[in-house]
């Protein structure tokens, strides 16, 4: 990794400036101060350690340890002239302005086979930016690259196998050399707009809708922009850009929307809050005493147990609230499974003995539907009573997606954003575990044993304090539709 500090166009910067020259300006001038979440880390450390694997398989490589590009750069010229040096690790290169490491270079008599190492376990569109720019640059400076190939997990690897099945090994030469020969033909540009002064004026396109720094970077402030208008096409976007509309608040009343896109754009226009007609007849289908459960789950690149898959999304805790009426609590139930083996049997088996009898299991997002689906795929035994639960779920998040918004949903229906408008005295800021990245990350930092017994009690306590809020949340969530619906 290149310091932003050095003013280098490097690969993340390059990238970024093809979407958004703002933010590849912002990225080049050090003007974007992330704080990493715990989540992260745990997503950066896997993929060191994928790094770290796919380098044992090249036992005679030699590794480019420096971090200043100038010493970098200096050790991979001494290795590349060294012809009894066959393989280098992260080798460092410049190009004009443009820097970038490989992680991989494989000798083939004077020329070179470039290889790049994701952690992911699924060959994807952008994986091909990212080899186009390193060879780009890498022939940019001199190198020979004549084969460009990816590395990405295996989902055929399972624990104990040898390390060469973890790596899938995909040949993308053709598509690489042609993707890099366009940016050869922008590389100037790219450079002028990054290396500017000023930073350049915010051009918003549809792209910027997925952007985590939209309202950061590019919104100008704005409270509710047209981007939350869900499912807003790009014809239909383009339309309101060239009238000049950016606020929901000024999109024409008779402005082409489809049902649900009109009932958001109303709500904002008018500050009011929609509720459908049919959000008494939906609440009123669920059958008391109702159960309301999440999960929690994690996955990692390498398998921490036996028989599973890499990325294997495995449930290791739930949270249930049994109410015999509406925001009436009789009884919390959870479980949370012990790091060092696979709970998923135990899971399984006291899902089915406390959510077992009558009565709705409410879930939010058909997340939980899936899950319990797939430990019925996975224990046949307990397939007939963990199926049975299929038929008693009702989505919570569906029945306000369908009957119910407020104006400060921003376009969202996840509980992260429904909580703050309807119950804003419940919160998850201050909690020691506020968000499922998190707690992803603790579970997985505890299956590796990084934690000693006093931390270890600690992160359980806040784990189960977290998941019991995610259906406390939905309780009350329910509580305040009923409401809603009483008094309409």
């Amino acid at each position: 990794m290149i310091s932003i500090s050095d003013r280098n166009v490097t690969k993340e910067i390059f990238l970024a400036a093809l979407d958004c020259p703002v933010i590849g300006w912002l990225l080049r001038h050090g003007e974007l101060q992330d704080v990493s979440s715990l989540g992260d880390e745990f997503r950066m450390e896997q993929g060191m350690e994928i790094g770290r694997r796919a380098r044992l398989l090249f036992p005679e490589g030699v590794l480019v340890l420096e971090k200043s590009p100038l010493m970098a750069e200096r050790h991979t010229g001494i290795l590349l002239s060294d012809p009894g040096i066959g393989t280098i690790f992260e080798a460092f290169f410049q190009y004009g302005s443009f820097a970038a490491r490989a992680d991989v270079l494989v000798r083939t008599d004077e020329k070179w086979h470039m290889l790049e190492v994701k952690s992911a376990a699924n060959d994807k569109k952008e994986f091909i930016d990212d080899m186009a720019y390193t060879t780009f640059v890498l022939r940019g400076a001199g190198l020979d690259v004549v084969k460009t190939s990816l590395v990405i997990v295996s989902k055929e690897y399972r624990l104990g196998m040898p390390n060469e099945a973890l790596f899938t090994v995909i040949d993308h030469t053709d598509r690489v050399m042609e993707k890099a020969q366009e940016l050869q033909g922008i590389r100037e540009h790219i450079d002028e707009v990054t290396g500017r002064g000023e930073r350049p004026e915010a051009q918003v396109r549809i792209e910027c809708r997925k952007c985590p720094r939209f309202r950061e970077h590019l919104s100008g402030g704005v409270e509710n922009h047209v981007f939350d208008i869900p499912r807003l096409s790009r014809r239909k976007f383009d339309e309101l850009r060239e009238r000049g509309i950016e606020i929901i608040e000024d999109i024409p009343a008779d402005f082409p929307l489809t049902a649900n896109q009109e009932r958001v754009r109303s709500s904002v226009s008018s500050g009011e809050i929609y509720i459908g007609d049919n959000l008494g007849a939906e609440l009123d289908r669920i059958i008391w005493p109702a159960l309301y459960l999440d999960f929690e789950t994690f996955m990692t690149a390498i398998p921490v147990y036996p028989d599973t898959a890499p990325y294997t999304q495995i449930p290791f805790q739930y949270s249930i609230h049994r109410c015999s009426d509406v925001g009436v609590i009789d009884e919390h139930l959870e479980y949370l499974a012990e790091a060092g083996e696979d709970g998923r049997r135990e899971l399984a088996e006291g899902l089915i003995r406390d959510l077992e009898g009558e009565g709705s299991i409410l879930i939010y997002t058909p997340f939980e539907r899936r899950i319990v689906r797939e430990l019925a795929e996975l224990f046949p035994d307990l397939a007939d009573r963990l199926n049975l639960l299929l038929y008693r779920m009702v989505d919570l998040e569906a029945i306000i997606r369908k009957n119910f918004y407020h104006p400060d949903f921003h376009g969202s229906t996840s509980i992260k954003k429904t909580l703050p408008a309807l119950v804003p005295e419940l919160t998850y800021e201050g909690m020691a575990i506020g968000e499922g990245d998190s707690a992803m990350a603790h579970f997985a930092f505890m299956a590796w044993g990084r934690y000693g017994p006093e931390k270890m009690a600690t992160v359980r306590g806040d784990l189960l304090e977290y998941c019991k809020l995610d259906t406390l949340a939905m309780v009350k969530l329910h509580e305040r539709l009923a409401e809603y619906v009483d008094g309409k």
